[in-house]
């Protein structure tokens, strides 16, 4: 027998013999409003008016009047007020909640100002699942590695404004009723309901501005709420809208794919033993990339209750962003002549790293690459649902949904000028290990005029990239109520799930004489103070074909070629394949509540069936089923079946009148990433490096124990303390092989090291620590601790077994002021460094960082107030690395500035 299972089942026949659990609260209407009694007649709901939460206070206040309410383990963030949570992004205000960690970008574009992914409990996102309302919501991402060779299972929260939101729960314990596929738990992102308001008619508009620092611009920020519900309370229609625009630059030194190493072999290493082995930056960038980002939508709520015992209700939610952007990486490239050319006398090798070097020109030498990369890109998501409540009899109440989500990120275009500079001007560098950018320099002729194009080295072109994801879903929930003994309800039902996730690249362009157009087109200047804030020597004061003409003249002169099979053809089969999945889940909970305790027990069954269509690179034509000029490749269809029941059990005891003990336990199940699952072999020319998929990678396995003490010794006070551990069985790691791949600077296969997913068991354990107070009326203070101990079994290409997204250190302090017209709120977040992903075939980390934000508002009048928003005060560099010797990138985003007017009616 697994010991897993074993020991799960254990300890939930324990829990069940001193205990039981609290009766059923649905997630998506967990407010205390709503919530069944607990004295007398155990299943009569009770009909309150909604409770209106304005202020710090009230929000403090809600939110823990809800985890302390709860059966489970949750985190709960409650909305000011309308339009107004405690930070500007939602991401960024989860991740002041203990356990909960973020990340700003999900493939290799870097760190940006904000906060794009959210994990829980030191994993990576894709165990993570975010719900809107209870459901899936389809996602997609603008950068165009997220778009198909790293496409996770995360929800990207650049889609999601804060404006929407009327709380966030954060569910780190599970329960049978809840939507299966988060390993470590689910977030679940409330909105709104029109019969939830208290008024008749309601209207809420902010009007504002956002001031980004580094690109020195102000941007309209626009949002609107009105809501309207009869006298009787039976008919109610919630419309929201937004249009949001902000300008991002990002300042920064890139060294791509990190060191290249001289081969014991070679000539080099014959003539200087001492630098056999030794390491050399394959290329070190001078990166400035700028974006747009302009995000429109809205959300439709629309109830009727046509009975006393039936409520029905519709919604439909879109949001749109245009993320078009220009990245500029001026490069010297190491790689073409560090690992060939002797330097001069004088350098110094540390730990295998060629620290200090200096080169003389060579004739014919490139000593700098320059890629130019200008991409039109975009997302979307929506979903629309239909869903009704009834209460079919005393004892037994049912709710049905069904709904349709989709989401959308395409790069149609790219525009791409990869061209070579300083022929046989030479170069120099010096390294300061992993906490310092490299200090580097190169001579001769990098103007416009010196550059070499087409005739050298250059690669021009525009391939479409696109990922769809998509689901269709329909759920049944019953909920049947007892009156006597310590039973209070079951919870049982069914959720069947179609969702298909797809990558597409069919088209591009076929590129003519596009350098001698280009060579003489329109160029501008870096900024002023370009990368000031990271520090370090490196070129500065440099030039860039401007975006207009990268984009004119590329069009210019290339041929379009849509859907064009066959030899000469555009179409990327090696980017392509999909993943598609059926979910039937069944489930089972009963719900205990006794003078002092309360918990639940259950069951979940799930089914999954998995289908698979990718691309595999061959060498014989013959053996090919489709090729193009990207290679030639052959089908693989895959198909894998899964069905496992997952049990869960939560107990509660109130010790005594404000002392909690909590304890759960449950086994949970995520499955891989779908790019970890179809993406074929793809690989970089620069660095021979790349990735790929593993179709037949199993489904990450989690059994889960959580155990907590909570004491709340005031109003709007807490002070707890929670320990937690996951077992993963099948944990998604990557190792590292050589593979044969089509180059398209030498038009042939050649050797590549790729990594590939490969299942490993994983552990994580730690501690969350939290405390909250007020000071006197108006202030208050909150902190919180985690500590997160993670590793997994298998063992990375650089000797660790560190696990992906793991922190063992992150704290959050925060303290508040607020009365009847003026609030005031500041907030410190740091986490320690984290594995987080590859770069080429070499694991790479995040360094230690930290955020420092703070929030103002201003009461005019009961009708319009005023806020301001102030993000990365402390102007935090976000630096990667492989190891202490081995930088990856600095990065410096600068501050930004919400001011916002609302309108209250």
């Amino acid at each position: 027998m697994n010991y897993r299972k074993t020991l799960l089942a254990a300890s939930i026949i324990t829990g069940l013999c001193v205990s039981g659990a609290l009766y059923a609260q649905d997630t998506s209407q967990s407010d205390p409003a709503t919530q069944t009694s607990s004295t007398a007649n155990k299943h009569e709901v009770k009909q309150l008016s909604t409770v209106v939460v304005t202020g710090i206070r009230g929000a403090v206040e809600k939110s823990l009047d809800i985890k302390r309410d709860a059966v489970s383990n949750i985190e709960v963030v409650t909305a000011e007020d309308v339009g107004k949570l405690p930070a500007h992004n939602v991401a960024d205000t989860l991740q002041r909640l203990p356990g909960v960690n973020i990340s700003s970008s999900s493939a290799d574009e870097g760190g940006f100002d904000e906060a794009d992914r959210v994990s829980l409990r030191g994993t990576s996102p894709s165990l993570t699942q975010t719900l809107i309302d209870g459901h899936t919501v389809g996602t997609a991402d603008w950068f165009v590695l997220s778009q198909g060779s790293n496409m996770g299972r995360s929800v990207s929260y650049t889609l999601l404004p804060s404006e929407l939101v009327s709380r966030v729960e954060v569910h780190k314990s599970s329960e049978a009723r809840f939507v299966d596929g988060g390993t470590t738990g689910n977030v679940d992102i409330i909105t709104r309901k029109p019969l939830d308001f208290e008024k008749q008619f309601t209207t809420n508009l902010s009007v504002g501005a956002v001031n980004a620092s580094l690109p020195d611009t102000t941007d309209p920020q626009l949002s609107g709420l009105f809501n309207y519900k009869n006298d009787g309370g039976t008919f109610g229609v919630m419309l929201q809208v937004f249009k949001q625009k902000r300008h991002l630059r990002r300042e920064a030194q890139e060294i791509p794919g990190g060191f290249a190493t001289i081969a014991p072999d070679s000539a080099l290493a014959q003539s200087n033993p001492d630098l056999a082995g030794v390491k050399v930056p394959g290329l070190l960038g001078s990166t400035l990339f700028e974006q747009t980002r302009d995000r429109k939508g809205g959300l439709v709520e629309v109830q009727f209750k046509p009975t006393d015992n039936l409520t029905l209700g519709a919604s439909g939610f879109r949001s749109d962003m245009d993320a078009n952007n220009y990245n500029r990486n001026f490069m010297l490239w190491g790689g073409n002549f560090g690992t060939s050319q002797a330097p001069e006398p004088g350098y110094t090798v540390q730990n295998g790293v060629l620290t200090n070097a200096t080169y003389a020109g060579v004739p014919g030498t490139k000593y700098v690459v320059y890629d130019m990369i200008y991409r039109e890109a975009s997302s979307k998501t929506s979903y629309y649902t239909l869903d009704a409540d009834w209460q079919a009899s005393d004892s037994i109440s049912a709710k049905f949904q069904a709904g349709t989500t989709k989401g959308v990120g395409q790069t149609p275009r790219q525009f791409i000028a990869e061209v070579t500079a300083a022929d046989g001007g030479g170069a120099s560098w010096t390294t300061h290990g992993n906490g310092a950018p490299v200090d580097w320099s190169v001579g001769g002729d990098i103007s416009p005029t010196g550059v070499c194009g087409a005739a050298c080295f250059g690669t021009w072109g525009n391939q479409m990239v696109k990922a769809i994801d998509k689901e269709n879903w329909g759920t049944a929930d019953f909920t049947q109520y007892f009156d006597t003994g310590v039973l209070n309800s079951f919870n049982y039902g069914l959720r069947y799930a179609k969702h298909d996730r797809e990558a597409q690249s069919p088209e591009g362009a076929s590129p003519g004489d596009i350098w001698s157009a280009l060579q003489n087109g329109a160029t501008a200047s870096y900024p002023g103070n370009f990368a000031k804030g990271i520090g370090g020597n490196f070129p500065r004061n440099l030039w860039y074909f401007t975006p207009g003409a990268l984009e004119s003249t590329i069009l210019a002169n290339s041929t379009w070629l849509s859907n064009n099979d066959g030899p000469t053809g555009r179409h990327n089969y090696g980017a392509e394949y999909s993943v598609d999945e059926k979910n039937l889940a069944a489930y089972f909970q009963a719900n205990f509540e006794g003078d002092n305790w309360s918990g639940n027990v259950g069951l979940r069954y799930v089914n999954i069936d998995q289908n698979i269509d990718s691309y595999f690179a061959v060498t014989n034509v013959a053996d090919a089923d489709v090729s193009s000029l990207f290679g030639q490749w052959k089908r693989l269809q895959t198909e894998n079946k899964y069905h496992r029941f997952l049990p869960s059990a939560n107990i509660k005891f109130n010790m005594a009148e404000n002392l909690v003990f909590r304890f759960a336990a449950s086994q949970t199940q995520t499955l891989p990433d779908y790019s970890a699952l179809g993406a074929a072999a793809w690989g970089s020319d620069l660095n021979k490096t790349g990735g790929g998929g593993n179709p037949n990678l199993k489904p990450v396995l989690s059994t889960n124990f959580d155990a907590g003490l909570e004491w709340y010794f005031m109003p709007r006070g807490l002070l707890s303390a929670t320990g937690y551990s996951m077992n993963m069985k099948d944990y998604v790691a990557y190792g590292v092989q050589t593979q044969m791949l089509f180059s398209e600077l030498t038009h042939q296969l050649e050797p590549y090291q790729v990594a590939m997913p490969i299942n490993a068991d994983a552990q994580v354990t730690g501690v969350e620590l939290a405390y909250q107070q007020p000071i006197g009326k108006y202030f208050g203070i909150n902190a919180n601790y985690t500590y997160a101990d993670g590793s997994t079994d298998h063992t990375w290409a650089d000797g660790s077994n560190h696990l992906l997204g793991t922190s063992k250190n992150t704290y959050n302090v925060g303290a508040y002021f607020e009365n009847d017209t003026f609030g005031a709120r500041v907030s410190y977040t740091r986490r320690t460094a984290f594995l987080i992903g590859l770069s080429g075939a070499n694991p790479y980390y995040q360094g230690n960082f930290g955020t420092l934000a703070a929030s103002f508002s201003y009461k005019a009048t009961d009708w319009l107030s005023f806020s301001l928003d102030a993000l990365n005060l402390n102007n935090p560099t976000y630096r990667y690395y492989q190891s202490t010797q081995i930088p990856t990138a600095f990065y410096e985003n600068g501050r930004q500035y919400y001011l916002n007017a609302h309108l209250s009616f």
